[in-house]
């Protein structure tokens, strides 16, 4: 078989003044690895240290909680204060012991996207829940600038913490991305009606965050482009061009553009992030999108994401500059040494097939791939 190099995949590349030792990012993954109030543990360290070991250019963390409202989901990191610093400096120091390798802090809110009863369903509008039927509460003037600043005091927090750059989450259904949609978000006051009053709260928090640290301190935003509830319904493609045009005039470094919500019932069963991919027609199910929003970037750097597995394609669309990084989550759960696989002279595409197995792990204990697990037991029975 001939051997086709990886230049581009393996060549360095910046994300604002950090400099990102190959294009291959570990998209931000939800571990459930910390303690039930959020705090770091040695298997949460433990990951990201096998993690960073196997070549990976930048990683960016699973999400990390910045006020207790929105920190709904089972072991979920988390930063309200300076409590927890002290674990998240261990963390970013294992993975900096890997001296190549960036880390980055996903920040984020859980709004309405409550998985435990103990939580209340909170949003920019009230509504019904479609999946558990619960009603959310719309947000006062007073509780979004509270959200803000504890996105900024996290933010900061987290700088001081040592990680390289902070990624928003605004997407899947998450509290930003219920702002940025016109169907969560039916408010008639700064923070809705237009899009430039649906990003406001982003808008804010960026402002904060750049002030606070720097104009040159990489800030980052996942964001939903689409919502995937039926034609006329929801944030539609062509509305989420106009969105991500704005996000990239704020000033952002790097665009990662995903879509749909955290349940397939919710978005039409096309949740991107956890799309299950039956062959190698089905991969990289965002380039379309992606080149189109390419094209809007100016100097921001885009990161696609989505169905990521031939190495040899993601060289391709490096070389044709549909994007400038290449982001993944499932294949790295099983395969963590994929990139030094990759880089090694081995580009054969990654042993992960989307089966999803991992995504019901979670409440178990940390998320881990069952079907390696099944592998290595019946290799060593």
């Amino acid at each position: 078989m001939i051997k086709i190099g990886l230049k581009n995949l393996f060549s360095p590349e910046y994300i604002g003044n950090v400099k990102i030792s190959n294009r291959i990012v570990r998209t931000a993954t939800y571990m459930a690895g910390a303690t039930e109030k959020g705090y770091v543990t040695d298997d949460l360290v433990k990951i990201y240290d096998i993690l960073a070991g196997g070549g990976i250019g930048l990683i960016i963390s699973g999400y990390i909680a910045v006020h207790p409202t929105g920190s709904a989901t089972h072991r979920m990191a988390c930063f309200f204060d300076k409590s927890y610093s002290a674990g998240q400096k261990r963390l970013v120091g294992a993975v900096h012991e890997h001296s190549e390798v960036k880390f980055c802090a996903q920040i984020a809110h859980t709004g309405s996207q409550v998985y435990n009863p103990v939580h209340e369903p909170i949003g920019p509008s009230q509504m019904i829940n479609p999946i558990t039927k619960r009603t959310v509460r719309k947000l006062t003037i007073k509780e979004i600038e509270e959200i803000i600043k504890s996105f900024i005091s996290a933010g900061i927090g987290l700088f001081e913490c040592g990680y390289d750059m902070i990624q928003l989450h605004g997407g899947h259904g998450y509290l930003l991305s219920d702002f940025i949609s016109p169907f969560t978000n039916q408010r008639t006051d700064n923070y809705g009606g237009s899009i430039d009053n649906r990003i406001r709260i982003i808008k804010e928090i960026l402002k904060g965050l750049k002030d606070a640290l720097g104009k040159t301190f990489p800030i980052l935003i996942k964001l939903n482009t689409m919502d995937f509830l039926g034609k006329e319904k929801g944030l539609q493609f062509s509305e989420g061009k106009q969105v991500t045009k704005e996000i990239v005039n704020m000033g952002f470094d790097s665009v990662e553009p995903t879509s749909g919500r955290t349940s397939l019932k919710y978005s039409n069963n096309k949740t991107y992030p956890s799309a299950m991919i039956k062959s190698p027609d089905e991969e990289n199910f965002f380039l379309p999108y992606v080149r189109e929003l390419k094209l809007l970037m100016d100097n921001c750097k885009m990161i696609l994401m989505g169905g990521i597995r031939n190495p040899l394609r993601a060289e391709e669309f490096l070389q044709e500059k549909f994007t400038d990084f290449v982001s993944l989550c499932r294949p790295l759960i099983y395969e963590p040494n994929l990139p030094n696989r990759w880089k090694n002279g081995d580009h054969s595409p990654a042993l992960c097939n989307s089966c999803n197995a991992c995504l019901g792990t979670g409440s178990r204990g940390y998320f881990y791939c069952p079907v390696k697990e099944k592998k290595e037991k019946k290799a060593n029975s």
